[in-house]
């Protein structure tokens, strides 16, 4: 199917400062959109948009997506919106169980409205593998079922997928729903390979290992994420797009960690806590299914262990240079 343009007016990115907000207003603005970002900066900073060399028309607001607020009129006039705001930590929302329903449900919410209230017809949403729960089929394709997920977040997550969908049901929306993978790159402040930086950063003899080693999941560079988005968005035209993005295979914690620690000078004591989840809400197995996007004609550029190793000599020069 051959490429389309997107909707005329300026794009709207929530969640633009943060590690894939920032690629995405990069690639737009290299598509010639004019781009404007809405972010809280809890934990976007305007720091990631300030190290690209930004070509084009962008500008950063500052809003609380949950509340009402000058954020809204950035809508007005734009072609689409790409919805990347939530809280990016699984662990923080079980800590605190209202985070993923405000800054995940209710935000999503307040988008759809100002998106429809502007007459924005085209909303991509960025969701995640873990509305899948604890799948029993591998890989995962896009119509297993039932989901039933494990984490508030995932929770989160699958009830705006529901809004996202009513939204072009009710009010003619064209709405993309993205199933990201684990997501990593340049920009992150979260996450796995984020924590074992850190924890070697406190004690360079010792890493602890949340679970058995055993977990097992698909990573994704944010550069392939946001091509595959992007890719999507320019050649599906159902009122409703849902895609996985993945890389088509996985890689283990244990090989995570002792990757790390090779590339931390290889002496650091692997310490595993035991059992088959790192935390309450994890998913130790996933791997999803990339056939539908795949049909399209896309596929990752790097596989789950490409994309960990870049990104751990990301990490490691990014920790070398720290202040001491």
């Amino acid at each position: 199917m051959p490429a389309t343009a997107s909707p005329t007016g300026p794009v709207v990115v929530t969640g633009g400062a943060g590690a894939i907000g920032t690629v995405l207003v990069e690639a737009l603005l290299r598509r010639g959109d004019e781009v404007r970002i809405v972010d809280n900066l809890s934990s976007g900073r305007r720091a990631h948009l300030d190290q690209l060399d930004l070509p084009g028309r962008w500008k950063l607001v500052v809003g609380d997506l949950r509340q009402d607020g000058p954020w809204i009129d950035e809508f007005r006039g734009a072609g689409e919106v790409w919805h990347l705001a939530a809280n990016p930590d699984i662990r923080r929302g079980t800590e605190d169980p209202r985070l993923d329903v405000e800054h995940g449900t209710l935000a999503t919410f307040r988008v759809l409205e100002a998106a429809r209230r502007h007459d924005v017809p085209r909303v991509h949403f960025s969701s995640s593998s873990t509305v899948y729960g604890l799948p029993t089929v591998f890989p995962t394709p896009e119509s297993y079922g039932p989901l039933l997920p494990q984490s508030l977040y995932g929770a989160s997550k699958l009830a705006s997928e529901g809004l996202v969908s009513a939204y072009a049901s009710c009010y003619g929306l064209t709405a993309y729903i993205f199933r990201f993978a684990n997501i990593i790159g340049p920009f992150m402040t979260h996450g796995i390979l984020f924590d074992f930086f850190e924890k070697l950063a406190k004690d360079p003899a010792r890493l602890e290992v949340l679970g058995d080693g055993r977990q097992s999941k698909s990573y994704l560079r944010t550069e392939d994420c946001v091509a595959a988005m992007l890719f999507v968005s320019e050649r599906a035209h159902d009122p409703v797009n849902l895609f996985n993005l993945g890389s088509g295979d996985r890689i283990s914690v244990r090989e995570i960690a002792e990757k790390v620690v090779r590339a931390h000078g290889g002496t650091a004591r692997i310490e595993y806590t035991g059992g088959t989840r790192g935390w309450p809400g994890d998913i130790p197995q996933q791997d999803l299914a990339v056939e539908a996007i795949a049909r399209l004609g896309w596929k990752a550029r790097w596989s789950s262990a490409q994309a960990v190793d870049r990104t751990i000599e990301e990490m490691r020069q990014s920790f070398l240079a720290r202040p001491r």
